[in-house]
């Protein structure tokens, strides 16, 4: 009679599958509060003490830890000598197993959860019996996902090989308890304030394949952190999947966002930069007001709101080609609207909880930082030179250091009125960014005489100064910091421009 060990936290289809394995002939070993979940179904099942001759104990930490239970997990059947030592020893062979674990990783994300509570649910027999059974895959069939139930039983009533479903289902299994591991280690790095261990686990999880990379010749999925996590957070409502450069820009966008809070705000991204930034009274100014930094740039762009998107914002997405929009939420006009256009992808909700560090890929290694810090106030700025900003330029300093946050260095930003009117994104040199940001503004129309600037590093010469004093900049905002530091606030007061200092970069890479 084959057997089937059952012992799992999550029991969404357990009866059900168990029904399966009864009708198929299977006897049901069982423990704890899954034996009774059996049972209250109406299934017969020992329990694995009835196998092992001990009783559960240490409040169930000890209770498949046995030779009962892993020889018969680990005996090959194609070797006389194993299945003769097992039996020797009266012990049946294993045939299914069906194990996932504690729910350590939920209990962890409670903030409210004693340490106590966390470690009692580190599973240790669990990721034992599953790590035999997935080692002895040739003849052991071991299921960690509900998820694959309805295969698993569909496979076993065929009565055929079932070899490549079996390695399939292993492969997955070490997979699961790597990223359980994986989730241990980082929450003991985190009770040590070990920001930066020795070693470092990651573990994520296949949310969905994309069509391709960057370039059609390139695959690529999206994993995640967890469900829900970051960009997994946000739902899709409308419009064609989402490709891997869609999902690339939304993180711009919604990080050029960031340091606007619950503001009404609103970004345009092309290449995982802002084109267009403002805050506004309504979605529907700031969108306007957005959109005319560089209208020729914002086609085919990404767009994301701070706030819910009423009637007459959607109103004017819809007029041009976007390929994602994102709000927190949308009118039911508005989604309506949006809908009409039917490649355009929008997408509601926030962002979800993400882990508090920022890593990035290099060949054979990773890069790993704290995340970008959100405090953009001005409280502790020092002004350097002799002429102080008016109230008005105060302002637009404060916007401009928020949006050069979100564009990529170099950066350059001219701001007036709570909007960019002109952005130097990218270039090698500071001066080449200054002057980009003075030829967008002036290619949309705008005059940037009177702007503020914001720029996301120091200005290693006067020459970026001079630029800007040429095209009529006012006011700039800048880390500091540079040896030439002396040389660039001369520059300033020769050209009665109000230069303040922040004292911290806000470099993107």
């Amino acid at each position: 009679m084959p057997t089937a060990l059952l012992s799992v936290s999550d029991k969404t289809g357990l009866a059900d599958f168990a029904r399966e394995l009864v009708t198929l002939g299977y006897e049901l070993v069982s423990t704890g509060g899954t034996a009774r979940a059996l049972r209250d179904a109406g299934l017969a099942c020992r329990d694995v003490a009835d196998v092992t001759g001990f009783p559960e104990m240490l409040d169930g930490r000890v209770k498949t830890l046995h030779p009962a239970i892993h020889g018969g997990l680990l005996a090959r059947r194609d070797l006389p000598e194993h299945m003769q030592a097992i039996a020797g020893h009266g012990i049946a062979p294993i045939d299914v197993v069906c194990v996932n674990l504690y729910p350590f990783r939920e209990t962890a994300r409670n903030a409210d959860a004693a340490p106590g509570d966390v470690i009692e649910q580190i599973d240790i027999g669990g990721p034992s019996m599953l790590r035999s059974a997935a080692k002895n895959f040739a003849a052991v069939t071991v299921v960690v996902d509900p998820a694959d139930y309805k295969r698993v039983a569909a496979a076993l009533k065929t009565g055929g090989n079932g070899a490549e479903l079996r390695r399939e289902l292993a492969a997955k299994v070490y997979a699961h308890t790597a990223a359980y591991d994986a989730a241990i280690a980082a929450w003991f790095a985190a009770q040590r304030a070990d920001e930066f261990p020795q070693r470092l686990a990651l573990a994520f999880e296949r949310r969905q394949p994309l069509r391709y990379g960057e370039n059609p010749e390139q695959e690529a999925a999206f994993y995640v952190e967890a469900a829900g996590a970051g960009l997994a957070g946000i739902e899709q409502r409308g419009g064609k999947e989402l490709s891997f450069n869609n999902l690339l820009d939304l993180e711009g966008a919604l990080l050029a966002l960031d340091p606007f809070g619950s503001g009404c705000a609103c970004a345009i991204v092309k290449h995982t930069t802002p084109c267009g930034l403002a805050t506004g009274p309504t979605p529907a100014d700031a969108y306007r007001k957005a959109f005319a930094c560089d209208p020729a740039s914002a086609f085919g762009s990404v767009i994301a709101f701070s706030t819910p998107v009423d009637d007459e914002a959607a109103g004017l997405v819809a007029s041009l080609f976007v390929e994602c929009v994102v709000a927190p939420e949308f009118s039911e006009g508005a989604l309506a609207t949006l809908a009409a256009k039917k490649n355009l992808r929008v997408l509601v909700g926030r962002p979800g909880p993400s882990a508090p560090h920022d890593y990035k890929r290099v060949r054979g290694g990773l890069l790993v930082q704290q995340r970008p810090s959100l405090r953009f106030d001005d409280t502790d700025w020092t002004q350097v030179t002799k002429r102080s900003p008016t109230p008005e330029e105060r302002a637009d300093l404060l916007f401009a250091w928020r949006a050069v946050a979100g564009v990529k260095s170099n950066a350059i930003v001219l701001a007036r009125n709570g909007a960019t009117m002109g952005i130097g994104a990218g270039q090698m040199s500071r001066v080449d960014a200054s002057f980009l940001a003075v030829h967008k503004a002036r290619a949309a129309g705008h005059d940037p005489v009177g702007a503020a600037l914001g720029s996301d590093a120091f200005f290693p010469f006067r020459d970026g100064v001079d630029q800007a004093a040429e095209a009529g900049v006012r006011a700039i905002v800048q880390p500091g910091g540079s040896v030439r530091d002396a040389e660039v606030i001369a520059a300033a007061d020769e050209h009665g421009i109000a230069m303040l200092f922040t004292g911290r970069r806000t470099f993107r890479h």
